[in-house]
């Protein structure tokens, strides 16, 4: 069976982003929550967002509160800051497989890819 991971890097920094929030969408047939959950000292989740039964193929949406990690780590920022939500909307083809979505991200940036 296939699961769903994340993991969240403060690029600028250099270390893992602890207690960013993170929720799971499915987007079809209508964008529905279906997993919530923030990130541990390493910047991992304690458990994966999908797996087993609840793993399916189909069109999905992470949004990561990495606004609010900033907010809580600098008082510099600018109001309102660069990055805030940070919204990957990414597709599940194949339901036997590990899909693994990063996160890496500053106040001024993000990027991610599909890990293992």
């Amino acid at each position: 069976m296939g699961r769903l991971t994340t993991h969240v890097l403060d690029t600028a920094a250099g270390c893992p982003a602890s207690g960013v929030g993170v929720a799971l969408f499915r987007m079809r047939p209508e964008r529905k929550l279906i997993a919530e959950a923030s990130t541990n000292a390493d910047g991992r989740l304690d458990t994966p967002l999908l797996d087993a039964a609840a793993f399916a193929s189909g069109v999905y949406e992470l949004v990561f509160q990495a606004g609010d990690y900033f907010r809580a780590r600098h008082d510099d920022l600018p109001n309102p800051a660069f990055v805030d939500e940070v919204v990957i909307r990414f597709g599940i083809a194949d339901a036997n497989q590990h899909y693994h979505v990063p996160l890496l991200v500053s106040p001024w940036s993000y990027s991610t890819y599909r890990g293992s």
